[in-house]
């Protein structure tokens, strides 16, 4: 019997978020696989009809956050991140997943008053979920060691599913307005501004090198924006660093193609989408031995464990020399390891948990 499920969407409505991208490649992959449920998308029409198989499309409205749409025809709802603002009230007889994506914000320099206001919401979300489904193992383990935090069903299940991506279709990519970096030798490196993505040890690094720094942000913290860039005044890298925002898949494609290496130097991660990404294109991925990154990358990337620019050149030096030595043997590793996060795996975990949380329908 077809059970339906509402799968809440609605941060579609930010398109270049790491979440909005999230949510496209579990549309994708579940309507590449045959199940007992009906998917409906809950988010914003304009937004989903373009990546949506066929699915059936709930609009959402700003006032829906005040006077909720109705949910009575499905047996389970997945909330797919844990500050959402949108059913935290479930039906009799009716289960929730939430998408655990990370904690971060308890080990960043916040005001305690801030940390309690995202702790609250995020009570709202999980505390009366079946399932809590966290993006790695990292991820998970962060919040166990938390979980005192919050208040939870007795019988919710915890478990993980990494995140999933829809792969370029294109062997190759052409960029009319960034073909002149195809001249060039550049680092790569995609993700907001943000003092816990750490870009400003990318700075120090590059001085001591004769190459390109490409910065693909989506959004930025100002104080931290502005400390970059009196950064790279004071190191005189203004020709050699190029910030550029709202960048279209097919642009972004074609710099990760072209890139001499992606760096990460991320500080919290609850996943790390770009490295995989990176990895899909066989090119050589750098990144921190921090939070989830390791589970990311693997034996096939290369790690930082110690942001001096001297230390991080000789990673960076070693990285390449092995890299270099081994070309094609290591593009076809970084591509397959990639292959271990697409869309469809991801869909065939959360449809498993689908499975398992609505067995016990009548608890």
């Amino acid at each position: 019997m077809e059970k339906f499920v509402l799968l809440d969407c609605e941060r579609t409505k930010y398109p270049k978020s790491g979440i909005a991208n999230v949510c496209r490649s579990l549309i994708r992959g579940l309507s590449e696989i045959k199940s007992n449920f009906k998917v409906e998308l809950y988010g914003p029409e304009s937004s989903l009809k373009e990546y949506s198989q066929n699915q059936t499309i709930i609009p959402w409205k700003f006032w829906q956050k005040y006077f909720p749409v109705s949910t009575k025809k499905y047996e389970l709802i997945h909330v797919t991140h844990q500050l959402s603002d949108y059913f935290h009230g479930i039906k009799k007889n009716q289960k929730k997943i939430v998408t655990l994506h990370d904690l971060n914000f308890l080990h960043e320099e916040l005001s305690q008053q801030k940390k309690n206001k995202r702790i609250k919401l995020i009570q709202k979300n999980i505390g009366n979920a079946s399932a809590i489904v966290c993006i790695s193992e990292f991820a998970k383990d962060d919040f166990l060691k938390n979980i005192h935090l919050f208040e939870l069903k007795k019988d919710v299940l915890i478990d993980s599913v990494y995140n999933g991506l829809i792969f370029p279709e294109l062997s190759e990519y052409y960029s009319e307005k960034l073909q002149y970096m195809k001249k060039k030798k550049y680092i790569l490196n995609i993700g907001v501004l943000f003092p816990k993505k750490n870009q400003l040890v990318l700075l120090d690094f590059l001085a001591q090198t004769d190459l390109d720094l490409v910065l693909v942000s989506s959004s930025f913290k100002t104080e931290y924006r502005e400390k970059f860039l009196e950064r790279i005044k004071d190191l005189k890298l203004e020709n050699r660093v190029h910030i550029l925002q709202d960048v279209e898949d097919a642009d972004k494609n074609f710099l990760l193609q072209n890139c001499e290496s992606y760096i990460h130097p991320s500080l919290a991660e609850g996943f790390g989408i770009p490295p995989v990404e990176a990895m899909y294109f066989g090119k050589p991925v750098f990144l921190s031995n921090k939070t989830s990154l390791p589970e990311i990358g693997g034996d096939v990337a290369y790690y930082f464990d110690n942001f001096s620019p001297e230390k991080m050149l000789e990673t960076y030096k070693n990285g390449m020399q092995n890299y270099c030595s081994e070309i094609e043997v290591c593009r076809e590793k970084l591509h397959l390891r990639a292959l271990n996060f697409g869309a469809k795996k991801m869909a065939e975990n959360y449809l498993a948990i689908y499975e398992k949380v609505l067995q016990n329908i009548d608890k």
